[in-house]
């Protein structure tokens, strides 16, 4: 793992920054595809983790949630308009969001189980580690970002990318469409975020971002 800031680890994955997993103090962020329990598991070993949370169920970030929570006795902790998918697992998750090849391809090559959910997170809600939930939908309905005032950091999970989805090229970009149900409303989670004007970044996809300016130029810039 690779420690960002205070209480603040990335996960590593190959290839690198492809889909980011994060533990903040003892909550665990995200748990990218169903081939992945072990590799998180393997990689937190020696640390207290006592939640598992997401940023929001699509198959990339809910593949190993049940493996994960099952082997560690952990609740599980999602936005609520997300807890239908990510407790009926990828089937479900890929009904709610825009019907295309990639989305199926995407639910059977990632999408893991589904799994109880123990508790639905709100705006404001208090997860450790100095951090707190801001409800942020668009790339799925009840998807959430974490941020911690006194450093100003954020981990926003896919309401932005910063690197293509396909190629791996490193740069701030919005999700695709077809893996966006409200794209209007994913904007303007954006726009909100960016008002933060965060210090440091963390992606569901890409590599962390600590130029505030570049972060807050992009947003500005997307379509009305």
């Amino acid at each position: 793992m690779k420690q960002l800031a205070d209480e603040v680890y990335q996960l590593k994955y190959f290839p690198p920054n492809a889909i980011n997993v994060y533990l903040l103090g003892e909550t665990l962020i995200d748990a990218a595809t169903r081939r992945d329990g072990k590799r998180i598991l393997r990689q937190i070993e020696g640390r207290k983790v006592s939640q598992h949370a997401l940023t929001h169920a699509h198959a990339d970030h809910q593949g190993a949630s049940k493996y994960v929570c099952e082997r560690l006795g952990i609740p599980f902790l999602v936005g609520e308009a997300d807890v239908e998918g990510a407790e009926g697992g990828a089937e479900v998750i890929r009904s709610k969001q825009p019907p295309s090849r990639w989305n199926l391809l995407s639910t059977k090559a990632f999408g893991g189980p589904g799994h109880k959910v123990d508790q639905v997170l709100r705006e404001g809600d208090d997860i450790g580690a100095g951090f707190t939930v801001l409800d942020t939908p668009g790339h799925s309905a009840g998807h959430v970002a974490f941020w911690r005032e006194s450093d100003r950091m954020l981990i926003l999970g896919d309401v932005l990318f910063n690197q293509h989805p396909l190629l791996g090229i490193p740069g701030l970009r919005q999700p695709p469409d077809f893996f966006t149900p409200d794209v209007p409303r994913n904007r303007d989670s954006a726009r909100r975020l960016a008002e933060l004007e965060p210090a440091l970044v963390c992606f569901g996809h890409g590599p962390p971002l600590r130029d505030t300016g570049k972060f807050v130029e992009f947003v500005r810039g997307l379509p009305g």
